[in-house]
């Protein structure tokens, strides 16, 4: 079964040798040269290239002008790692005969490439594409080459600053530990641990460690979710709450074939049994390595599904309202090349990707790149993360965190503890998405403090659009991410109990110093057994007004809407609209100001149908502060719009 490591996900740099005998042998008809030739074609087929290369070798001393000799000396070089040498054969071939040996010219830039030889290896690479043609073989690849080759001396001469440092023991092991995943709060790390189970294979299982007391703990099984099979590749949801992963050639479980996009939920009792997405996401070619949107409606994968541009492009489906995932999209030539683009990462910022490619200007096999979605909703021009975190060789499976300062990857770079290793390091400054923060929702019952089950709405108050819908874990808590630059209604809500909601004003630099940490205490809906829910208020922290005004701001309707809603469900409750003010300015003044502005809530809800003889309103001035006002921050708690019921 195929395994999600790099190293066979990737396509090397270098292509397997062409060992097959030509049909005819050029510039030789010398038996004493041909017959070490043909010995030397059995022992290569049989990848025993050791032997092979000594009977190349007698061959061309035989023969100094047995060109196909030559050009299989200078692969068999390359299988062993000999570059001078496979640099040296090749060259000899062209010179012999250039149009025959044209390849020659690409395999020599390739070793060059090897060696860091890059003018040499562009030059070479240069030489097959002006005597070639765009069919042939290699082209594609020489033009990629000669490319990197100016990108990667430039990138060397400017290096970007990296200072990886390794997770630590309770993490990184003797064996290879890849594919990081990590909540926003950076609290709670799954990834993907290769264990050696026997002689004839090797086996793929998720762990997960916690981030306690400035270390990480010692990471355990996800026991739910690991089989004897291979699970890998996945993508944690922010939360933590919803795990995708990847599969591959299960069958009876309604999987589509090849490799496939699997799911699982964090419930109450533990993970969820995985099962397959249906035909809408996954398909009987290849579906591996998601990324999964902050808010959960979107996620991007990697697939060489029919409709690409390459060998594996980057696809995204979402999810609509009906809950149903549409059909893939493919993120377009921007993007995607004619090689390989693999391992999304969609930041919680909602506006940033991350991704590999073998084919984008690099420093050869594949590089990390950052893209950033532009206003009309398309990606920009992908950049290159630089020298020294991409080097000659592949850099995959980068995330970033919520802060966008801490980026993760898996290396098996000098001083680990065995294979690849987990490491972190400070994302460049350029490369870094835009800010982003969280809020921890805690629900609370308001009369008895029990941990609730509720579900957590995020709105964004300029469009109106639910960004964000989550329940709260076992713990009785939420989280939800919050990208910076837009002001965000919070909504808990629970059958039986009265809505909670909180405002975050994340425009300018405003509300990024520290994660919101929010307690929703929700009132239950009064009842004979809970009388005492009458005449607790209820803040509405996202009704608006402008200063002076009693006219509401349009967007306070989606708060409105709810209460209205609630008021609906509920036919028997009575509400008081209370207002209230700051201390500032004329006292009678302001008493008349919050008697308006709870006539103005008063006023929407009777025109939206609510019946006058469950509503009444009344205003307080700044006669009931709830904070101090000698701060601004204080003078806004205590203008607020509240309702009590009655």
């Amino acid at each position: 079964m195929p395994t999600f490591t790099h190293r066979l996900l990737l396509a090397g740099l270098l292509l397997p040798a062409l060992l097959a005998g030509q049909p005819t042998y050029r510039h030789t008809t010398t038996p004493k040269a041909l017959k070490p030739y043909k010995e030397g074609e059995q022992h290569a087929a049989n990848q025993d290239y050791a032997l092979a290369q000594g009977f190349f070798e007698k061959a061309v001393n035989t023969d100094p002008f047995f060109v196909d000799a030559w050009l299989q000396l200078g692969y068999v070089e390359a299988e062993l790692k000999n570059w001078p040498a496979s640099e040296l054969a090749f060259e000899k071939a062209v010179v012999l005969d250039t149009a025959y040996a044209l390849e020659g010219f690409f395999k020599a830039a390739q070793a060059e490439w090897e060696q860091a030889k890059f003018d040499e290896a562009a030059k070479h690479a240069g030489d097959y594409i002006a005597l070639g043609k765009a069919n042939d073989p290699f082209y594609y690849m020489a033009q990629n080459l000669v490319r990197n080759a100016r990108f990667v001396q430039q990138a060397m001469a400017n290096p970007v600053p990296f200072e990886p440092r390794n997770l630590g023991p309770g993490v990184n092991t003797a064996n290879d530990e890849y594919f990081p995943s990590l909540t926003a709060d950076g609290e709670s790390l799954v990834f993907t641990r290769r264990l050696p189970v026997s002689s004839f294979g090797d086996n793929e299982d998720f762990f997960q460690s916690a981030f306690t007391n400035g270390q990480w703990t010692t990471a355990q099984p996800i026991q739910e979710i690991n089989t004897p099979d291979n699970e890998g590749a996945q993508a944690l949801s922010p939360d933590g709450t919803w795990l995708v992963f990847t599969a591959c050639n299960r069958r009876g479980d309604g999987s589509q074939g090849s490799c496939d996009l699997y799911w699982s939920q964090l419930k109450r009792e533990g993970w969820s049994k995985p099962q397959p997405f249906s035909s809408a996401i996954n398909s009987e070619h290849w579906e591996s390595q998601p990324s999964i949107s902050a808010d959960g409606r979107s996620i991007a994968f990697s697939s060489n599904r029919p409709g690409g541009f390459g060998g594996k492009d980057l696809w995204i489906t979402s999810r609509g309202d009906d809950g149903k995932w549409s059909k893939p999209q493919n993120l377009g030539p921007v993007i995607n090349t004619g090689g390989f683009e693999l391992l999304p990462y969609l930041h919680p910022d909602g506006q940033t990707l991350y991704f590999a490619s073998d084919s984008l200007p690099g420093m050869g096999g594949l590089d990390l790149f950052v893209t950033r979605k532009k206003p009309d909703g398309s990606w920009g021009e992908p950049t290159n993360l630089g020298y020294p975190i991409n080097t000659t060789g592949n850099e995959v499976a980068l995330i970033v965190s919520l802060d966008g300062r801490t980026a993760y990857y898996a290396s098996n770079r000098e001083g680990g503890l065995g294979g690849l290793d987990l490491y972190a390091f400070e994302m460049p400054v350029a490369a870094r998405p835009l800010p982003a923060t969280y809020a921890r929702v805690v629900v609370k019952d308001a009369l008895t403090g029990q941990l609730l089950s509720a579900r957590a709405e995020v709105v964004d108050l300029g469009t109106a659009q639910t960004l964000v819908a989550a329940s709260t874990r076992k713990n009785g808590s939420a989280l939800v991410c919050l990208p910076a630059g837009r002001r965000y209604m919070l909504n808990v809500s629970r059958p039986g109990y009265v809505f909670y909601s909180e405002n975050f004003n994340l425009t300018g630099d405003a509300g990024l110093d520290e994660p919101f940490q929010v307690t929703a205490e929700l009132l239950p809906v009064p009842a004979e057994d809970k009388p005492e829910s009458a005449g607790k208020p209820v803040v509405l922290r996202n009704v608006f007004f402008d200063t002076g005004s009693a006219v509401l701001k349009p967007e306070s309707q989606t708060e409105l809407d709810r209460l209205m809603r609630l008021l609906q469900e509920q036919p028997g409750m009575r509400i008081q609209i209370n207002g209230h003010t700051d201390s500032q300015g004329d006292d009678a003044l302001n008493l008349t100001l919050s008697e308006d502005r709870a006539k103005a809530v008063y006023d929407y809800l009777m025109q939206k149908g609510i019946n006058a003889d469950r509503l009444r309103f009344k205003g307080f001035g700044e006669s009931r502060p709830v904070d101090s006002n000698d701060t601004e921050a204080g003078r806004s708690r205590n203008r607020r719009t509240e309702f009590v019921i009655w």
